[in-house]
């Protein structure tokens, strides 16, 4: 118990043992995972599933320090998981070099206690929210962009993402377009882990709090959501994989955007959507894809005014 004698001072005396008996899942394994790893790891969290499709690279390096120069290339999981092993042996680790979508979400998700969304995405993270209020798996999902960001308790017996973000911005930004400073996000990850920690040792009043962070002012804010009504998750988002023949599919991209193909969809614009613009037969779902899925989104809303049929939107990544 030398190892843990300062935290349960804190915790109390039967927080290890739920500590060691708890299973996570961490969606991505980026700049917002570095300190969510490192400290539920040196807690002593039991299990870590760790899944994310991407690789090191050298931009990554001044927010997301679990990595090294030599670690460039390689795939994050597996860098993080041997890098977290030499922080503490008696955690078990299991690494998913995959991108999460509705397809796999349910496999990825079974056996754990907690999912932590640390993923540089909207998608994925309304995508987590989604099967958590099926499941009623608590949720901690955290943003931050720039100077800004946020963690929150989502589901569980709580609303979900959508009870406190029902809609998108005209403009969504990302570390990649927008840029971030490490130690910004640095603060919002050991938000996520603090709030991790609560929960796994049973104290439930994450759940249902949003906390905000502003760097630049050096300002934290938040509220609660408890009572907030949850809407139904329309559109919802799905794997390519469950594309089906019959869709209305179209490809939101630009031509000279990267990422997996669309043969069978038409080309379009969030603009062309209109009274006007493309439409599916009354029969049909509309499937709209883009890279991220915010141009998607945007074209479902477009759509819906004028068309009340089913609509799905899916993220394809680069």
């Amino acid at each position: 118990m030398t190892r843990y004698a300062r935290q349960t001072a804190v915790l109390g005396p039967d927080a290890q043992q739920r500590l060691a008996e708890s299973r996570v899942l961490v969606i991505g394994a980026g700049g917002l995972a570095v300190p969510v790893l490192q400290y539920l790891v040196g807690a002593g969290v039991g299990y870590v599933r760790l899944v994310d499709a991407d690789v090191v690279s050298l931009s990554n390096l001044h927010r997301q320090t679990l990595f090294r120069e030599a670690d460039i290339g390689q795939p994050k999981t597996e860098v993080a998981a041997r890098s977290l092993a030499a922080l503490n042996s008696d955690v078990d680790f299991e690494t998913v070099v995959m991108r999460l979508d509705p397809s796999n979400i349910g496999t990825l998700c079974n056996g754990v206690d907690l999912l932590l969304d640390c993923a540089d995405s909207f998608a994925v993270s309304y995508m987590a929210s989604d099967h958590c209020l099926e499941t009623e798996q608590p949720l901690i999902s955290a943003s931050i962009v720039g100077s800004e960001g946020y963690v929150g308790g989502f589901c569980g017996g709580k609303p979900g993402l959508r009870a406190v973000f029902p809609g998108l911005p005209e403009q969504l930004g990302s570390c990649d377009s927008d840029g971030v400073l490490g130690p910004s996000v640095g603060v919002i990850g050991s938000l996520q882990a603090q709030m991790a920690i609560a929960l796994l040792v049973g104290d439930r009043t994450p759940l249902g709090k949003l906390v905000t962070y502003d760097a630049r002012a050096l300002r934290f804010g938040g509220f609660r959501f408890d009572n907030a009504h949850d809407p139904a998750p329309n559109p919802a988002f799905i794997a390519p994989c469950e594309i089906i023949a019959d869709d209305f599919l179209v490809d939101l991209r630009t031509r000279d955007e990267t990422g997996p193909p669309l043969p069978e969809a038409i080309r379009s614009s969030v603009a062309a959507f209109g009274p006007d613009g493309p439409t599916p037969k009354h029969h049909k779902r509309a499937v709209l894809a883009c890279r991220s899925g915010l141009r998607a989104w945007q074209a479902a809303e477009r759509l819906s005014q004028h068309w009340q049929g089913e609509i799905k939107l899916l993220a394809l990544g680069d």
